[in-house]
C-alpha cells in the first residue's frame, strides 16, 4: 500500500457511503483504493475484552479472526456476542492455515473437514444469539395474538412452531460462498475468498461463475467424464471440488518450496501463475522468503480481505434503525416516549448528514494518553534555509562571546544566569506530560475545531433540560445550569493515522476522529452534541468485570502526590481499570485479571506516575453465605440428631453468652433484638438463598437497581415513563422467583421482598414476615403505576432504618468483612414502643404502635403516626419529613433502630451454618498427550477441579476444561507453561461464585472426626486459610496459637 497523502483522505472523509469503520481482532495486512477505511485493531487476549468493548462501539463492521489449528476459543464468543449486542456486522478470517500443512501435516482433504467443523462452531455461537433473539420476538408476538383470540370465538388450534422456521437467517452465518469468509495464512502473506478461484476457472474451464460460488464450497465434485459438477461427493468417496480446485494447488506449492525444495517444479508452478520473483528471493536459504514472495503476488491477503470488507461491511449510511433506538434508550425510558426533538435526532442518524445545519452528534469511547511531544502542533518541522543561516550566525554571536568572557573573566550577572538556566531543566520536565486524546466518531453533523459542544453525563434527562434551557439555545450560550450538562470547547481535532496525528480543521458525519481538551470534562466515555435534546448513548457494554485488586504505595512517601497524579491518570486512560481509596487509606487498583494487572502497573511505573512503587499481594474478593445443616460430618458419617444439634447449640449459646440482656436466640435460630432504650424489637431469621436463586438475583443486577429507581420515583410521587420491554423484564424476573422459590416456607415470599441487597440491587433478600404488615410491594410498577399516594401510605415509620440495617450487614458479613451472597433475611416482629415515635406528633392514644395495630384497625392505620410516610397528604407541614430524609424529629431512634438491625442480621447469620464462597475462573487448556499429566499436577496443587475433557478430532491435542478459584490463579499461567516446556497455555475467564464445602470454624466432634483429624484438626482447613488472610489484612482479630508447646525446650543445633 503506497502512503496516501492527507489531501485525500479528507476528500474521501466527505463521502460516507465510501467509508468502512471496522474493528479487528488479529492484525492483518490491508489495502487501500478509493475506500476510507478506518481500522481499529483490539487485543486478543481475553483480559483486554474492554478494550474490543469501545472499538465495536465506534464500529460499523467487524473482522473476526480465528485461529485454524486452535479453532473457537472463548475470546471468539466473547466477541461475537459483543458484536451482536451492539448490532454490528462480522466477517470471518481462518488465519494460520499453514501451520495445518507444517505443522499438523494434515492432506488436503483432512483439512477441508477441520475447516468444516471450523465454521459449523463459528455458526453455532451465531445461531445461539440469533435464536434467543427470534424467541423474544415470537413470544411477544404471541402475547398480541392471545389478546386478540380472546375476541374470536371458534375453534381453538394451538400452534407449536417457534417461529424459527418462517424467519430468514441466512444473511447472518458464515459461509464461503456468501462471500465473507477469508481463508489465509497472513505469515506467508496468502488469502483468498472463493470468488478469486471462481474468477480463475471460469476463464481455464468455461464454467459459469455463478455455477462455481454455489458449488466451489460444499458437498459438490467434479464428473470429468460428464463434464458436470455433480452432488454426493462424500457418499460416492471423490474430491470435493474445494480440495480439487484450491487445496491441492497450495498444498503442491508447500510441498515443492518448503518439504522438497524441488527448483524445477518451483519454477513450473511460478510459470503456470504467471509470476515472478527477485533473484535475492529464490536464492535465500530460508524457503518461507521463496514462499511469501510468490503467495504475496498470486494470492495477496490484502486484496481478499479489502475486498471483503467493501463489498460485505456496511457503510455508515447504512446504520440500523434498531441501532440507533438502542443507543439513545437509555435504563427504563422507551424510545417513543422521548422528547418530540429527540425523537427527531434519529432522521439525522439514519442520514448521517454532514449539512451546517445537522446537529452534530460525536461518542466518545475510550480517552487515551499520548506524549505532548507526539502532538502535531508540538513536532519539529523542518528549517528553512532563511532559519538555518540565522541559528549559524546566533551561535557563532554566542562563541564569540564566550571566547571574550574567558579572557576578561564571568561577572557575576552571567553567574547567574548560568544558574538560572541549570535549575529550569527540571520544570521543563515538569511541563512534559501526558496529554489525553479523546477516540471518538461523528454520528452526525460536522465536527469543527473550536467549536463549543454540550458534554451529557450518563443521567443526563433531555426532558428535564429542554424544559430548564431556553428554546434554541447552543453551547456557545451562557445558559442555566442543568443537572449533568456541562460546555466545552473541542480545542482541536485530529486524524488518527496508526501512532501519527494529524491535525484537521473539520471533520464530516460517519468518520472515527481524536478530540483534544476533553481531559477536564470527559472521564472515560462520553455522549457530546450541539444539541440538548440528545440523550446520553446507553454505557458500554464489557464482558470482563473487573476483580483483581492490589493496593498500591509509593517506595518513598514524599512522592504520595505523584501516586495519586498517576492513578488519576490510568483510571481515565483504561476503560476497564477502576481506582478505589478504601476507608484504611489504601489506593486500591481493580483489574480484569494477570495480564491486564501487570500492564496497569507497568504503565503506572513508566508513564504515568513515574516513581517507584510497592504493590501488595492481590486482594481476593470473597463473600460469606448460610448452608443447610449438613447432614453427614467431615468423614462422610451421618450425623445424629442430637448431635447435629447440639452443634448448632454451641454456636448459639456463644453468640448468647456476648449480650444476653438485649440478644435472644431461640433454638430454630430466631435472633430477637432490643435497642438500648428498650423501645424497639426486632427478630431476624437467616435462610440460605436456593442457588438458582442466588444466580438470577446476580445476573439481573441491573434490571433490580432500574426497579430500584422506579419505585423510588413512585414513592416521590414523580411520574415516570417506563417502557414496555423494561416491564416486561421485571414481570419476567418476578415469574422467575415465584417460579424457584416454591415449598411451603417461600409461600407468598415473592410478593413480601421487602428489598435486595446490599446497595439496593445485590443477590441477597429482606422478607417482610411481620403479621400484619402490609407494606408496598417492590413490584407495585407492575400493578398500578398512578395510585402513588395510597400505597406510600401504607410505609410505617423507620421502615427505612430496617432497610439501611440490611443494607449494611449485606455489605460486610461476620466471617470477615465480605459481602453477603445468597442470605434471605427474614423479618418476623416489629415492635416500636410509643415514645420511640417522633416528637412533635399532637398526639398517641396507645403505649406502644406495632404492626399488628396497624392491621386491626383501619383507623389506628391513617393515625398522625404513619402521616410523616411519603406521598401522605394527611398533614401538609409533615408531608415532607420522610424516613429517606433522616429527619432530626427521629432523634436517637433511626440510629439505633439501623444499629440493632445491623446487629440481628450478623447474629441470624452466625446462627447458620456458615460458608465462604470464592470466585471462580473457567480455565481452557490446549495441551498434548505427553504434558497432560502435568497440567493436572499443576490444576490440583491450586485446588482447581477438570470438569472435562476432549481429545481434538484430526489432532493429538486434548482440550481440557476446569474451574480454578481466583485467589489460585496467579501466576498459574507461567507454572503451566513452565511445566510443559511452553506447550500448553490456559484462558481464564470468571465464571462464578462457588462455596467452598469445608466449615472455617468447624472442629471435630465425632469419634471418627477425632480419629482421622487428630485433637487439633491442624491439616489445612481451606475456607479457614482464606477467611483468616482477609482478617489479617482488613486488621481485624484472628484466632490463632502464635507458640504451642512453649514450655518444651528448642534444640537449635545437635549437640555433639
Amino acid at each position: 500500500m503506497g502512503h496516501t497523502s492527507l489531501d485525500k483522505i479528507i476528500a474521501l472523509q466527505r463521502n460516507p457511503a465510501n467509508i468502512r469503520n471496522l474493528c479487528i481482532l488479529a492484525h492483518v495486512d490491508h489495502g487501500d483504493q478509493e475506500y476510507l477505511l478506518n481500522l481499529i485493531d483490539s487485543p486478543g487476549h481475553v483480559d483486554f475484552s474492554s478494550e474490543v468493548s469501545t472499538a465495536v462501539r465506534l464500529c460499523d463492521g467487524a473482522i473476526v479472526v480465528v485461529d485454524a489449528v486452535e479453532g473457537v476459543c472463548p475470546q471468539t464468543q466473547v466477541v461475537l456476542r459483543q458484536a451482536w449486542l451492539e448490532n454490528i456486522r462480522p466477517v470471518l478470517v481462518i488465519n494460520k492455515i499453514d501451520r495445518l500443512i507444517v505443522e499438523l501435516k494434515f492432506t488436503s482433504q483432512e483439512a477441508y473437514t477441520h475447516l468444516q467443523k471450523i465454521l459449523e462452531q463459528v455458526n453455532a455461537v451465531t445461531g445461539t444469539l440469533f435464536t434467543s433473539k427470534v424467541l423474544e420476538e415470537r413470544a411477544e408476538k404471541k402475547k398480541e395474538e392471545e389478546t386478540e383470540s380472546e375476541t374470536l370465538s371458534g375453534e381453538q388450534v394451538y400452534d407449536w412452531s417457534a417461529g424459527l422456521e418462517d424467519t430468514d437467517d441466512s444473511h447472518l452465518y458464515f459461509s464461503p460462498d456468501q462471500g465473507n469468509v477469508v481463508f489465509a495464512s497472513a505469515i506467508d502473506g496468502w488469502g483468498f475468498r472463493i470468488q478469486q478461484f471462481a474468477q480463475i476457472y471460469r476463464q481455464k474451464m468455461g464454467i459459469k461463475a455463478e455455477v462455481l460460488l454455489k458449488t466451489l464450497w460444499g458437498d459438490f465434485y467434479l464428473n470429468a467424464k460428464a463434464k458436470k459438477i455433480m452432488k454426493g461427493a462424500q457418499a460416492k468417496g471423490k474430491k470435493p471440488l474445494f480440495v480439487q480446485f484450491v487445496l491441492d494447488n497450495i498444498w503442491s506449492l508447500y510441498d515443492a518450496v518448503i518439504t522438497r525444495r524441488d527448483k524445477e517444479k518451483v519454477e513450473k508452478v511460478m510459470a503456470s501463475l504467471g509470476v515472478k520473483v527477485m533473484t535475492r528471493d529464490s536464492r535465500h536459504s530460508d524457503p518461507k522468503v521463496l514462499l511469501s514472495a510468490i503467495c504475496s503476488q498470486w494470492l495477496p491477503v490484502s486484496q481478499a480481505v479489502l475486498s471483503m470488507v467493501c463489498e460485505k461491511l456496511p457503510s455508515p449510511l447504512d446504520i440500523a434503525t434498531e441501532r440507533v433506538e438502542k443507543l439513545l434508550s437509555v435504563g427504563a425510558r422507551r424510545f417513543d416516549l422521548l422528547p418530540e426533538q429527540t425523537q427527531e435526532l434519529k432522521r439525522a442518524f439514519l442520514q448521517c448528514s454532514s449539512e451546517e445545519n445537522a446537529p452534530v452528534i460525536v461518542f466518545v469511547s475510550k480517552m487515551f494518553a499520548v506524549d505532548t511531544k507526539a502532538l502535531p502542533q508540538n513536532r519539529q518541522r523542518p528549517l528553512t534555509q532563511e532559519e538555518i543561516a540565522q541559528r549559524r550566525e546566533l551561535a557563532r554571536q554566542r562563541h564569540a562571546d564566550r571566547m571574550a568572557a574567558d579572557h576578561s573573566g564571568t561577572t557575576p550577572q552571567e553567574g547567574q544566569d548560568g544558574v538560572s538556566i541549570k535549575y529550569s531543566k527540571p520544570e521543563e520536565d515538569e511541563v512534559q506530560r501526558e496529554t489525553f486524546i479523546a477516540f471518538a466518531r461523528v454520528y452526525s453533523g460536522v465536527v469543527k475545531k473550536g467549536q463549543r459542544i454540550f458534554v451529557l453525563g450518563p443521567k443526563y434527562d433531555p426532558a428535564q433540560g429542554l424544559s430548564m434551557l431556553p428554546e434554541g439555545c447552543s453551547a456557545s450560550d451562557c445558559a442555566p445550569e442543568v443537572p449533568h450538562l456541562s460546555c466545552c470547547s473541542m480545542e482541536s481535532i485530529y486524524l488518527l493515522m496508526g501512532r501519527e496525528l494529524e491535525e484537521l480543521e473539520e471533520v464530516p458525519a460517519g468518520n472515527v476522529l481524536g478530540v483534544g481538551g476533553l481531559e477536564e470534562y470527559v472521564l472515560k466515555s462520553a455522549t457530546l452534541s450541539t444539541s440538548p435534546a440528545c440523550p446520553p448513548f446507553i454505557p458500554l457494554n464489557f464482558e470482563a468485570a473487573p476483580i483483581v485488586r492490589v493496593a498500591i504505595e509509593p517506595k518513598h512517601p514524599s512522592e504520595m502526590p505523584k501516586l495519586v497524579r498517576g492513578m488519576r491518570l490510568l483510571n481515565q486512560a483504561d476503560p476497564c481499570a477502576e481506582v478505589l481509596i478504601q476507608e484504611t487509606g489504601e489506593h486500591v487498583l481493580v483489574t480484569a485479571g494477570e495480564v491486564h494487572l501487570q500492564r496497569c502497573l507497568d504503565d503506572l511505573r513508566d508513564r504515568f506516575a513515574k516513581i517507584k512503587i510497592s504493590v501488595s499481594e492481590p486482594i481476593i474478593p470473597f463473600r460469606e453465605t448460610v448452608v443447610r445443616p449438613p447432614k453427614v460430618d467431615m468423614v462422610n458419617e451421618e450425623l445424629g440428631k442430637q448431635q447435629k444439634v447440639a452443634i448448632i447449640h454451641q454456636v448459639k449459646e456463644a453468640s448468647q453468652g456476648r449480650s444476653s440482656d438485649t440478644l435472644h436466640v431461640d433454638p430454630t435460630g430466631l435472633v430477637t433484638l432490643n435497642t438500648p432504650n428498650k423501645l424497639t424489637t426486632v427478630s431476624v431469621r437467616a435462610i440460605p438463598l436456593p442457588a438458582e436463586v442466588t444466580c438470577l438475583l446476580e445476573s439481573s443486577s441491573e434490571l433490580i437497581r432500574t426497579l430500584e429507581q422506579i419505585n423510588m420515583s413512585l414513592r416521590e410521587g414523580k411520574s415516570l415513563d417506563i417502557s414496555l420491554k423494561t416491564l416486561e423484564s421485571i414481570a419476567g424476573l418476578k415469574a422467575q422467583l415465584e417460579t424457584l422459590l416454591q415449598g411451603r416456607k417461600w409461600r407468598n415470599a415473592v410478593e413480601r421482598i421487602w428489598a435486595f441487597g446490599p446497595r439496593r440491587y445485590g443477590p441477597n433478600i429482606l422478607l417482610n414476615n411481620v403479621e400484619g404488615y402490609q407494606r408496598p410491594s417492590v413490584w407495585q410498577c407492575l400493578d398500578r403505576v398512578g395510585e402513588v399516594g395510597a400505597q406510600a401510605a401504607l410505609l410505617r415509620d423507620f421502615d427505612n432504618s430496617i432497610i439501611s440495617g440490611f443494607q449494611l450487614a449485606t455489605l460486610s458479613g461476620p466471617m470477615c468483612e465480605e459481602p453477603l451472597m445468597g442470605v434471605c433475611v427474614s423479618v418476623e416482629r416489629w415492635d416500636i414502643q410509643a415514645s420511640a415515635a417522633p416528637q412533635n406528633q399532637d398526639s398517641l392514644d396507645e403505649d406502644s404502635v406495632s404492626h399488628e395495630a396497624l392491621a386491626n384497625s383501619a383507623v389506628e392505620g391513617s393515625r398522625e403516626t404513619c402521616a410523616k410516610v411519603e406521598g401522605t397528604e394527611a398533614v401538609p407541614s409533615q408531608t415532607k419529613r420522610r424516613p429517606e430524609a433522616a429527619s432530626a424529629d427521629y432523634r436517637p431512634v433511626s440510629g439505633q433502630l439501623i444499629a440493632i438491625m445491623k446487629e440481628a442480621c450478623r447474629h441470624a447469620f452466625q446462627a447458620q451454618p456458615q460458608r465462604l464462597m470464592a470466585a471462580m475462573y473457567t480455565c481452557e487448556v490446549m495441551a498434548t498427550a505427553e504434558v497432560l499429566g502435568r497440567v493436572y499436577g499443576v490444576l490440583g496443587k491450586r485446588e482447581g477441579r477438570v470438569l472435562h475433557e476432549e481429545m481434538k478430532e484430526g489432532t493429538d491435542m486434548f482440550i481440557i476444561k476446569a474451574v480454578l478459584p481466583v485467589a489460585e490463579s496467579f501466576g498459574f499461567a507461567d507454572e503451566i507453561r513452565k511445566r510443559t516446556s511452553g506447550l500448553a497455555s490456559p484462558q481464564l475467564v470468571f465464571s462464578h461464585w462457588e462455596v467452598i464445602s469445608s466449615d472455617p470454624h468447624w472442629v471435630p466432634t465425632t469419634e471418627e472426626e477425632y480419629l482421622h483429624f487428630g485433637e487439633k484438626a491442624d491439616s489445612t482447613n481451606q475456607a479457614l486459610k482464606y477467611m483468616n488472610a482477609v482478617r489479617r489484612r482488613k486488621g481485624l482479630y484472628v484466632e490463632e496459637k502464635i507458640v504451642e508447646h512453649a514450655e518444651k525446650q528448642r534444640t537449635l543445633s545437635k549437640n555433639k
